[in-house]
């Protein structure tokens, strides 16, 4: 309802688990998708990955579950965007505009914990990792 209130965005399907929601991307072909993590048959990480391999469009994960496992699984599976089911209507809405333009867009309540996983992670990216000795990137060591 929130979604068919707009008058820039069209909803072209609803599946039922995640093998139906691969296969309506496919048919249908849409420029994002709106996906659970917890879906009977093909769970939607997996759903994501096939989706996304496939070039039949971006997707932002919608979930209930605030797990570290499921974001940085739906991140490595290609998602765009990874917001929580308790995001404002208005915080969706401007989800699903974001990457339908390209953008990635993560839930305020999980940014940090990416932010601070990529800058504990020595092999995340140059420049990420903390020298010894606390000296940052652009600290002279």
């Amino acid at each position: 309802m929130i979604l068919s209130a707009e008058d820039d965005i069209v909803v072209v399907g609803e599946a039922e688990n995640g093998r139906q929601a691969v296969e309506l991307a496919a048919a249908e072909r849409p420029d994002v998708i709106l996906m659970d993590v917890q879906m009977p048959v093909l769970d939607g990480i997996d759903a994501t990955r096939e989706i996304v391999a496939a070039g039949h469009g971006k997707v932002v994960i919608l979930t209930t579950f605030d797990r570290d496992d499921y974001l940085f699984a739906a991140l490595e599976a290609g998602a765009s965007g990874f917001l929580l089911k308790n995001a404002d209507p208005d915080r969706l809405v401007e989800a699903i505009r974001a990457v339908a333009d390209g953008h990635a867009l993560l839930s305020p309540e999980v940014t940090r914990r990416v932010i601070e996983q990529m800058t504990r992670d020595p092999g995340a990216g140059p420049g990420l990792a903390r020298a010894p000795g606390g000296a940052g990137p652009s600290g002279g060591a």
